[in-house]
This record gives C-alpha cells, structure tokens and sequence, in this order.
C-alpha cells in the first residue's frame, strides 16, 4: 500500500503517530525560520512539539533527516513552477505576461519556503549531493520549460539559431534563483518589491526572446 508512514523501525505509523510526526516536522519548520540550522537540536524540537526525543526518533534519525524529508516536500511542491510556463506564449503582449506571471511565482514561491530553501543553498553549496539533487530537482522544473521555449522560438526563426538554448535557460533560472533567495537584501540598494518584479521579468523577456516586450 503507498503513501503509508512508517517509523525508523519500519512499523506503520497509525493516525495518531501521523499527527505527531506531522507535527514535530511543523514545528521544525517554523524553528528554521529563527534559527541557524545547525542550532537545532531534537530536544528543542520535541518540546515545542510537546513530546519527547525518543519520540522524535522513532520517526526520524536525526534533525537533518527530517530537515530533508521537508525539502523533498518542498521539492515535489516545486513542479507547480512549470505550470506556470505550460501552453504559454512568448510572442507579443502574451510574452510579458508570460515573463511577469513566471517572476511573481517564482519569487513567491521561495518567499513561501524561504527558511528550508536556506537550508538547501548551504547543503548544496558545502557539496552534499542530497541537498544538490533536491535544489536540482527545484530549478529543473523551471529550467526544461525555459530552454523548450528558447528552441520552439529558433524553429520558428526568431532566435539565431547559434543561441544554445540549455545555456540561455539555464543562466535565467541560476539568476531567478540567487534575486529570490536575496529579496529581502534589495531593500537595502533602495529596491522596493513592487520595483523588483518587473525589471527581472524585463531581463527573463529579453532573454527567452531577444526582444523588448510589447506592453
């Protein structure tokens, strides 16, 4: 039977074990908003849950464990950024809208996962590949679209046709990815929020395209 939980041990977890482990990995959550990763510890975990460390353990490891259990989450969450790209146009006004509506998700989707997002940019940076993989997995579900757009423009002769389209999609989606995970930082170049989003999908319009877009 899928989507069963089961404990370290292996057993099923029934409803209320569910409930419990859900909620140790909640408070987790709202615990790496505040704090440094690395000063987590299981004992503050389990009494802000309200339960015990041995409890803790018979769902997870060790707090990285259940740290990436909430970024493989956030991971599979992630696959609604393509959804934005899906059956859209890049061509004339549609093409703004395009970039614009791409921009607003993004960047709200990393504001939405801000603190497990951290935790996944340090793992990955310190080249620990199941960090790498899950932050992969994330970028991925933007990056494919991207670069099947770039060459469904080249089919139909409106990029240069010398324009590697893995290169150009890639290269927006690494830039998406750094301004999201320093929104917060723009404020302090005088950038507001509302200023932000239109210059950056100015530059992901110009990229796919080459072109200026039509407002």
């Amino acid at each position: 039977m899928t989507g069963q939980v089961r404990t370290v041990d292996g057993r099923v977890a029934g409803r209320r074990g569910q409930a419990t482990r859900q909620k140790l990995l909640d408070c987790l959550s709202e615990m790496l908003s505040s704090s440094p990763y690395r000063d987590v510890k299981v004992i503050d975990v389990a009494r802000r849950a309200g339960t015990s460390p041995a409890t803790f353990y018979q769902y997870f490891p060790d707090v990285e464990g259940a740290v990436l259990e909430i970024a493989e989450r956030t991971a599979a969450e992630s696959s609604g950024l393509s959804e934005l790209l899906e059956g859209r146009s890049w061509a004339g006004k549609a093409g703004w809208q395009t970039a614009q509506e791409l921009v607003d998700g993004f960047l709200q989707f990393w504001r939405d996962n801000d603190a497990i997002l951290r935790v996944v940019d340090l793992g990955a940076a310190e080249g620990d590949k199941r960090f790498y993989k899950i932050r992969m997995k994330i970028l991925n579900s933007v990056n494919a679209s991207l670069a099947d757009a770039v060459t469904e423009l080249q089919a139909k002769g409106r990029i240069d046709k010398d324009v590697n389209p893995a290169a150009i999609a890639g290269s927006l989606v690494a830039m998406l990815a750094a301004v999201a995970s320093h929104q917060k930082g723009f404020s302090s170049w005088g950038v507001k929020q509302a200023e932000l989003k239109p210059n950056l999908a100015l530059l992901v319009h110009l990229g796919i395209t080459g072109k200026k877009p039509a407002r």
